[in-house]
């Protein structure tokens, strides 16, 4: 066996003032990668810049991280994949731990941990949304990771060729961690630095804006992969206004043999009849999910687990 082929994805909008630095950075870290800057229409010289630096420099016209990652994975062949941002705020000279770490073990997916020591490396809003976001992760789908939000990964070629992405923008990490719990790949976290963005280099991040689109992602992709809980819990909320309002009316009709309030009855019916056809909802589609599972696991399982030369 010969030694795995690594791939450096760096995803770019408008980072002229970084690009350089960051390509650097990862040539001397992992001398035997091949680095590839993904433009993703940019109105600077972050093309020219990155293929100076001697990046191998492709352009995504869909705008979006979520589209740049899309054809990342679709485009590039190789081994191990290092996903970093073209913006020198992850430390590229922790990539070759984490590429070890994902070879030792055999795993599928390495997270760089952010770990910061300047107050404007990562603002407050982002600490707090990262954590509100990872708890909601850790409850609707039983693990999650510290740092769900992370850009800063390596993945094994089976996990990438076997990635169904369909995010367009930054929430593509959520998706991402979520993949991964969904087919419980063998994963982990190592904590790497994180810095400030150079003086000059402007963030695309939009604190609330992308909370927001992260949060629906979350929703989503519960719905979609846990319908039978989402469908089950709307069932269960219309089946408990029918109880609330139906209780009054039965202890009537036991005294009385009477019911006196026809429109009550009349929504009980429709509140009952709404929690029944949420609960068979949530059952069609559990099986559909349980088979769309499988056919992404037999994709997982079409490629052999990551492993040094021998």
């Amino acid at each position: 066996m010969t030694e795995p082929t690594i791939a450096v994805l760096l995803p770019c909008y408008n980072e002229e003032t970084a690009i350089a630095q960051t390509v650097t950075g990862f040539r001397a870290a992992l001398p035997t990668a091949t680095i590839y800057v993904y433009d993703n229409n940019s109105s600077d010289r972050t093309c020219e810049i990155a293929a100076a630096a001697g990046a191998v420099v492709r352009r995504e016209r869909i705008q979006g991280k979520g589209a740049v990652v899309r054809r990342m994975f679709a485009d590039v062949d190789a081994d191990i994949y290092v996903m970093a941002d073209g913006d020198a705020t992850y430390d590229a000279a922790a990539a070759p731990g984490l590429v070890d770490r994902l070879l030792d073990e055999q795993l599928d997916m390495v997270v760089g941990s952010r770990i910061h020591e300047a107050a404007e490396a990562y603002r407050r809003g982002h600490q707090f949304g990262n954590a509100l976001l990872t708890g909601m992760l850790a409850q609707l789908f039983g693990r999650s990771f510290t740092d769900i939000l992370s850009g800063y990964r390596v993945f094994s070629r089976r996990y990438v060729k076997s990635f169904p992405s369909l995010s367009a923008g930054f929430e593509i990490e959520t998706e991402i961690s979520v993949h991964a719990l969904e087919l419980k790949m063998p994963i982990a976290e190592v904590e790497a630095r994180y810095f400030a963005r150079p003086e000059g280099s402007m963030s695309k991040l939009s604190t609330y804006g992308d909370g927001w689109r992260i949060l629906q992602t979350i929703v989503t992709l519960y719905r979609i992969e846990r319908p039978l809980w989402f469908f089950g819990a709307i069932g269960g909320i219309f089946a408990l206004f029918a109880l609330i309002l139906g209780v009054p009316l039965v202890l009537t009709y036991l005294e009385t043999h009477l019911v006196p309030r026809f429109p009550t009855a009349i929504l009980i019916t429709g509140l009952g009849l709404f929690a029944a056809l949420n609960v068979f909802a949530g059952l069609i589609l559990d099986t559909v999910v349980r088979g769309r599972r499988e056919v992404r696991r037999l994709a997982y399982l079409a490629y052999p687990a990551p492993r040094r030369s021998t």
